[in-house]
């Protein structure tokens, strides 16, 4: 495995994009951790402990993680549908169509700073159509509420993950990448503390930056998609068997969510009923 890193990236935008309390996973039991399919992790090599929130799918689609639309694909080609998300035998999938028809669910109540790992793996593809993780504005303010793609796997071959931080009112991006092999399952991490930024893949590092002034300024949620770019040759798919999150100590708990259960968007402008708002006592919108 090589990682690299580079400057600033051409700023188009990549990808778009919440729950229970921390801690609170209707319909997850607990799973063995040698039932994982990722069997090196950060987590376990960097001692994380026991993670505040964690999904593994065996009931089905927990109520904490929420479809987007119908709606509009990213940058509004394509179709973004829940009827692309599925689970069984304990594994969440999102497919594609050539012709765009996909899927994205976004993982609530989120926070600012924390650590995140998710156990992935992404078929091949053929044109058109990314692999992601990332962390997206509960405020759903992009571009100034920032972007963090800790996966974007855009390769065909799926051999290439790139990380691209968006930050700023013009949408500027630092990026980097690394050499693995992501149609194996893979246990894909970030961390995110006030002084650094840091991504791993299989208790690897690969990634690392201390340019504070380009992190998010407030509060991510986790999402999962595959976004389509136009040109697809085919469909193409990726899997998850589960995900975790961190709070640390320094972790700032957003004050925006989703009920459980609600449909998500990454268009609020359009789809205001489905973008995150406070939430009272029992979980329902107010």
């Amino acid at each position: 495995m090589s990682a690299t890193t580079q400057g600033p990236a051409d700023p188009e935008e990549r990808s778009a994009a919440a729950g229970p309390a921390a801690g609170e996973q209707p319909g997850n039991a607990a799973v063995p951790a040698d039932s994982s399919e990722c069997a090196t992790t950060a987590a376990e090599r960097y001692g994380w402990g026991q993670p505040t929130r964690r999904s593994d799918f065996q009931d089905g689609l927990p109520s904490d993680w929420h479809p987007y639309g119908p709606e509009p694909g990213h940058a509004r080609r394509g179709t973004r549908t829940p009827e692309a998300i599925s689970v069984a035998n304990g594994v969440a999938t999102i497919t594609a169509t050539p012709d765009g028809t996909t899927g994205a669910m976004s993982w609530h109540p989120g926070q600012r700073y924390g650590r995140w790992e998710a156990c992935v793996r992404a078929d091949e593809g053929q044109g058109g159509i990314n692999a992601l993780l990332l962390l997206w504005p509960v405020a759903e303010d992009f571009p100034v509420g920032g972007e963090i793609d800790w996966m974007e796997i855009m390769s065909d071959d799926r051999q290439e993950t790139n990380i691209f931080l968006h930050y700023g009112e013009s949408n500027d991006q630092i990026t980097g990448s690394v050499q693995h092999d992501s149609t194996q399952w893979s246990a894909y991490a970030l961390e995110w503390t006030p002084e650094k930024m840091t991504a791993y893949v299989n208790g690897e590092e690969w990634y690392s930056t201390t340019e504070t002034d380009k992190f998010p300024p407030r509060p991510m949620n986790m999402t999962m998609q595959l976004d389509y770019f136009g040109g697809a040759g085919g469909g193409t798919a990726m899997h998850m068997d589960w995900a975790q999150q961190w709070a640390l100590p320094e972790s700032e708990p957003a004050e925006l969510s989703l009920a459980p259960g609600d449909p998500a968007t990454g268009q609020p402008d359009e789809y205001p009923e489905r973008a995150p708002r406070a939430l009272d006592g029992s979980g329902a919108t107010e």
